[in-house]
């Protein structure tokens, strides 16, 4: 036993069959890691996490949770599995209320409202009020609660930060951490926020035009910025 729990080999991800966006994407997880999905736009994160997610077919290379593999394109099968992802468009029933947002997207047996409350107490106070009407800051809560509600295995996260201000991103990145170590999730985090990244992150990898160029601890890169400048640079 490896004790891993998310593994990817060879993965090709893109939208047409035979011109993939990402390329041979390794990836190795294990519970309650943090992983920091980094790269300029257009790198291909975003269509990495689709695929993961099985909202994308899979070109090619294989994924397996707990060992056993993943089929490609299937959404419902690998949200069942455990693999959960938080969009970037965050993906609420805005009409609805807070409270019927986490309902609707409880699986039996799963975590309780109570549970998803201790990482975000400000829902607390918000739980009629519809999504829609919910400060960016909140809306991006409750879309991560709504992803805890669901007891995921993995949680594939992606731009937390989009239309944020970095002040709330900084209030948010560390629950992100403790939903990692309180519950064994594994975590693969997409941030253009470089810095409050890796400082919540084990180990960060680099994509650039689809090719993994640089990995490593977290620590370690954030330790040495001209080696991931360079990396975003392709040199």
């Amino acid at each position: 036993m490896t004790g891993e729990l998310l593994t990817c080999e060879g993965v090709d991800a893109g939208y047409t069959t035979g011109r993939p966006v990402v390329r041979a994407f390794d990836l190795k997880l294990l519970p309650g890691e943090v992983t920091a999905l980094l790269g300029p736009n257009g790198a291909g994160k975003t269509t990495l996490l689709m695929t993961l997610a099985g909202l994308l077919p899979r070109l090619g290379g294989s994924v397996a949770l707990d060992g056993r593999q993943i089929r490609g394109g299937r959404a419902r099968e690998a949200a069942r599995r455990g693999l959960v992802l938080v969009p970037d468009d965050r993906s609420l029933f805005t009409q609805l209320t807070v409270r019927d947002n986490l309902t609707l997207a409880r699986r039996r047996h799963g975590s309780t409202l109570d549970q998803v409350l201790d990482f975000f107490p400000a829902l607390g106070k918000r739980l009629k009020v519809a999504a829609g009407m919910l400060s960016g800051g909140e809306q991006q809560m409750l879309a991560l609660g709504r992803a805890m509600i669901q007891d995921p295995r993995v949680l594939l996260i992606d731009e937390l930060s989009m239309g944020l201000a970095p002040v709330i991103v900084e209030e948010l990145l560390p629950v992100v951490r403790r939903i990692a170590e309180d519950t064994g999730t594994a975590v693969v985090l997409v941030e253009q926020h470089v810095r409050l990244a890796l400082e919540v992150a084990d180990r960060a990898i680099v994509l650039v035009h689809g090719e993994t160029v640089l990995s490593g601890p977290a620590a370690g890169l954030a330790a040495d910025p001209g080696r991931l400048e360079r990396a975003y640079l392709g040199e």
